[in-house]
């Protein structure tokens, strides 16, 4: 495993981190906790330092936060000091995205941080978060000075190392005044071979010494060559709505022609898509999700210092497709 400095927070974290969206279950249906704590466990063995989870992945009823405490659980067997743990406060309001047009008071209020803040804490059994981010933003909300002293207070108080902001789908500019408060020491996006448009932002975030947290490397399971234009989902797989229609079919049709590049620096269409985004320095982990041993044995294999080469990556770049299956 290779590992990367997480900006200004001066974190080594593993260049492939744990996506934990899955493991809480909920919109991806019925997780098993066994399967969960082994994958964990496996990702830990194999070099994996970073674990992403947030206060609402889990049963969506009942808030169960089931993901963070499979992480906290997780935490105390290998020892809280040997991992990163990063969580994420969900809008109050909970709307994603976060809409320009609706003040930061009805989305993240003084209490509402301070509470999700410590029900985190308590759920994964920890004294203090080393990333905390926000789970939706809009940079309209920079200037207002509540949150800043919130995030102030938090961080003084030890509850919170570093601040993060987890930005909207498909939205990396969303985020360059906040930054500039200097508050903020990581920025999650939406990265991969489909997603195309954050290298744009990337001088800036380097000039700003922000880590990138790259998440949806594989474009929820589409770039991993899963999805057909036959597959059937899980009725409680929310997939079934991002690939609705013939989207399907469109990104079945992306994939074989991806196919057609497969070779010494990649094998498969996982390995292409880690690799993709490992590729760029500026980015600091990438994130996909593991729900099982077989996850984090394919992922962690991708990190071993090598990166694409110039002239397939410029290949890589007429296969960008923006779009929005998330709306």
């Amino acid at each position: 495993m290779e590992y990367r400095v997480l900006g200004k927070t001066g974190f080594r974290v593993s260049e492939i981190g744990f996506g934990a969206w899955g493991i809480g279950g909920g919109m991806w249906g019925q997780a098993d906790n066994s399967e969960s704590l082994k994958a964990l466990r496996r990702a830990f063995d194999l070099g994996v330092n970073f674990y992403d989870t947030a206060w609402v992945y889990g049963d969506l009823k009942t808030r169960d936060g089931q993901s963070e405490k499979l992480v906290g659980q997780f935490a105390r067997e290998v020892g809280r000091n040997k991992i990163y743990i990063a969580s994420k406060i969900p809008p109050k309001n909970f709307e994603w995205p976060a809409k320009p047009n609706v003040p930061v008071s009805q989305v993240f209020p003084k209490s509402w941080i301070e509470d999700r803040v410590n029900d985190s804490l308590s759920r994964l059994g920890i004294d203090s978060l080393d990333l905390m981010q926000f789970h939706v933003w809009d940079d309209s909300f920079a200037k207002d000075s509540e949150w800043q002293e919130t995030v102030k207070e938090l961080t003084g108080r030890g509850k919170v190392r570093f601040w993060g902001l987890s930005l909207n789908n498909y939205q990396p500019e969303n985020c360059q005044r906040t930054i500039e408060t200097g508050l903020i020491s990581s920025v999650q996006l939406i990265f991969n071979i489909f997603h195309q448009k954050p290298v744009l932002m990337f001088p800036f975030f380097k000039k700003q010494n922000v880590g990138l947290i790259a998440r949806v490397p594989l474009d929820e399971g589409g770039l991993t060559g899963a999805v057909k234009h036959d597959t059937v989902f899980a009725k409680d797989d929310w997939r079934k709505d991002f690939f609705a229609g013939e989207r399907k079919s469109e990104v079945e049709k992306r994939i074989k022609e991806l196919e057609k590049l497969l070779g010494p620096e990649a094998r498969t269409l996982t390995e292409l898509a880690l690799r993709y985004v490992l590729s760029f320095d500026e980015v600091s982990t990438v994130i996909p999700g593991m729900r099982s041993e077989k996850h984090a044995l394919e992922n962690a294999a991708v990190s071993d210092g090598r990166q694409l080469s110039p002239e397939l990556l410029l290949q890589l770049k007429s296969h960008a497709w923006e779009r929005n299956f998330y709306s």
